[in-house]
């Protein structure tokens, strides 16, 4: 690792001294003139980089540049930057997925000596190990650093558990009966929300569905195994709260619109991610303020208990040249400070790495959720999204299970209007007094197939 040898020792302790005693002329820091391209998923924590960044620039003399982007834009833009070798981006957030990738591609940099050598300034001590882990290692790599940690959690409508006598669920049979239950459409209250947009976002919200429910995207040998018996309940069970207790429009949604749904008071319970959870304790953006509760995701009756870690890694472009790599970890070992973890996590980020922020007395009077946080992450499972290297041959997989089951949904819409029509004409005919068996036959071929009982089922 280039960048490692020579002046990097003498630079990095100049550069400690900058950021820990706050220097006053710009000669006498030493990232002056170099600027740094971040590439950001625009999670909570993207506007709050974008926020204390020049607090940075102040220290070190190096401005950051926060280019927030939604997921599927920053996937693409940094795998071309990567592929292209055009080092646009410095620091990348990564997300806990990519890591199998970032590793089998030498995308970034390896952060395991770095991270071994500057130890003591990092405390890594009170990162979470799970999250080390999970956030950035792959195979013995450290291909970043953890920067964001999440859990998977249920948030509910407290108020309107206790105003039906029901408690908070502890299995998914538990948490599917009550939001059928608390389903009104008529008072614009639903049971449910989670993403339902085509692509990742419905993709990542029904694998923790189906994580809860028992099933796996991959085999025991690592291979897609989507047609699973218990992946196909699972995702009938997503697809019947999305047709009977989901808000109008919830089909549409990604990340963005169920946060919002759920913080406007119009949906009673969704499993998601810790990263929202402070919003629903902001009166700015939240009509729920003091009316939700933050739980564990509920298990299938009978599985054992899993906890679902998630969230983003820092990583630093390998392409970069050798003074953009070093102030990109300057950058990323102050970010992930004490401080400025406590800092963005008042401002409200989502973001937990460290026991010390999870465990601190202002952040806990704020946001009464977090030891549930600390929960999940001692205990967590850092694969609950798969993080292979073969990642790319399970997207594809799922495409083409995404377009079997539009072929599917298309064929059974042409059946039943062909089925309609024929039906139409027979009402017709009644009416004018004509035949009664006037029937498309080949409406019957659509709809019943090789089912011998079928025509004398629609009444042949």
């Amino acid at each position: 690792m280039t960048f490692m040898k020579g002046n990097f020792q003498k630079f990095a302790t100049v550069c400690a001294f900058a950021l820990t005693a706050g220097m006053a002329h710009a000669d006498d820091k030493p990232l002056a003139g170099v600027t740094l391209n971040l590439a950001s998923m625009n999670d909570q924590f993207s506007a709050v980089l974008a926020q204390i960044a020049p607090e940075f620039k102040e220290a070190t003399g190096a401005e950051v540049k926060v280019d927030i982007m939604d997921y599927g834009s920053l996937l693409t833009k940094t795998t071309a930057d990567f592929v292209g070798h055009t080092a646009g981006y410095d620091l990348i957030t990564m997300d806990i997925v990519w890591a199998g990738q970032f590793a089998a591609n030498g995308y970034t940099v390896d952060l395991t000596d770095l991270i071994k050598r500057d130890d003591k300034e990092l405390e890594t001590a009170d990162i979470y190990p799970k999250l080390m882990d999970a956030l950035g290692n792959y195979k013995g790599k450290q291909v970043a650093y953890p920067f964001a940690g999440y859990a998977n959690v249920l948030a509910y409508r407290k108020d309107l558990f206790d105003a039906a006598g029901l408690k908070a669920p502890e299995t998914m049979e538990d948490l599917v009966d009550a939001a059928y239950k608390l389903t009104d459409p008529d008072k614009k209250q639903y049971g449910f929300v989670a993403n339902g947009q085509k692509g990742p976002a419905v993709a990542q919200d029904w694998m923790q569905y189906n994580a809860e429910m028992g099933g796996a995207i991959l085999d025991k040998d690592g291979k897609p195994a989507l047609n699973s018996e218990a992946n196909i309940k699972s995702l009938t069970v997503y697809r019947d709260l999305f047709k009977k207790a989901a808000p109008p429009g919830a089909a549409d949604y990604d990340w963005g619109g169920r946060e919002e749904s759920f913080r406007q008071g119009i949906a009673a319970t969704m499993q998601t991610w810790s990263v929202g959870a402070p919003g629903y304790y902001d009166p700015k953006i939240s009509k729920v303020v003091g009316k939700v509760d933050i739980a564990l995701a509920p298990r299938g009756k009978g599985l054992p208990k899993i906890y679902g870690i998630g969230g983003w890694g820092m990583a630093i472009n390998a392409d970069a040249k050798d003074k953009q790599k070093e102030a990109a970890w300057a950058f990323i070992k102050w970010v992930t400070s004490p401080a400025i973890q406590k800092e963005m996590n008042l401002a409200g980020a989502g973001s937990y790495i460290r026991k010390s922020t999870v465990a601190d007395k202002d952040l806990n009077a704020k946001y009464p959720f977090l030891p549930v946080l600390n929960e999940v992450f001692e205990n967590g499972d850092g694969d609950y999204r798969p993080r292979g290297d073969d990642r790319p041959r399970f997207d594809r997989e799922h495409r083409r299970n995404e377009e079997r089951a539009r072929d599917i949904r298309r064929d059974s819409d042409q059946r039943a209007q062909e089925l309609q029509r024929d039906r139409d004409r027979r009402e017709d005919q009644r009416r004018a007094g004509g035949p009664r068996d006037t029937r498309n036959p080949n409406a019957f071929q659509l709809f019943c197939g090789q089912d011998p009982n079928c025509r004398a089922r629609q009444g042949n």
